[in-house]
């Protein structure tokens, strides 16, 4: 049994990868953790070090008709697809490492934690405001809390994979940017229709 797809997705994501944010509801109810990976299409995230479920053993499961191979396990809450837990060890006891019991983090659905206030430390709710700038800012709402700008995550702003910096195959050369092929004054460049 694996984790489907929400029937609901949330559209407006104001919980981003990177944040501190503390857990409201489940057995971990109070702590406060940073968030680890966002599945959006699962309305799920992953919070660094909670929800930490137990393998006790594994299965391979194999479809033939497709070839396709997963890992199940048999846990602590019945059987479950590895697709978006982190193991932290060896997955499959064999001859040169051991088996054994494995902890992995669980998702959590969103609706399960909360940002927390950078002023007052309380779980707060997420709203949007626009400075005098013109810049778009997430700021605490709800009561108790400060109002305070949420800090856009420093994780997010480093890029997963730089930028080129030479031109490609793919890329148009500079002089065929800049080459200009319309005049509006005389109408050369316009296509014979």
């Amino acid at each position: 049994m694996g984790w489907k797809a929400a029937e609901k997705l949330i559209r407006h994501w104001k919980i981003l990868r990177g944040d501190n944010v503390m857990i409201i509801r489940g057995k971990d109810k109070g702590e406060t953790g940073t968030i680890k990976r966002v599945i959006r299409s699962q309305n799920r995230v992953i919070v660094e070090g909670k929800n930490l479920d137990h393998i006790t053993s594994l299965t391979l499961i194999m479809d033939f008709a497709t070839g396709i191979v997963s890992l199940a396990t048999h846990g602590d809450h019945g059987l479950f697809l590895l697709l978006y837990w982190q193991i932290k060890k060896h997955i499959k006891g064999g001859p040169d490492h051991e088996g054994g019991i494995f902890t992995v983090e669980a998702p959590l659905h969103a609706s399960n934690v909360q940002v927390v206030d950078p002023v007052t430390g309380r779980p707060c709710k997420v709203g949007v405001k626009y400075l005098e700038d013109g810049t778009k800012v997430r700021v605490a709402r709800g009561t108790g809390t400060s109002g305070s700008i949420i800090p856009r995550p420093e994780i997010l702003k480093i890029r997963t994979t730089p930028r080129p910096t030479t031109a490609g195959p793919k890329d148009t050369p500079m002089e065929f940017v800049w080459e200009q092929t319309y005049d509006a004054k005389t109408g050369k460049g316009m296509p014979d229709l």
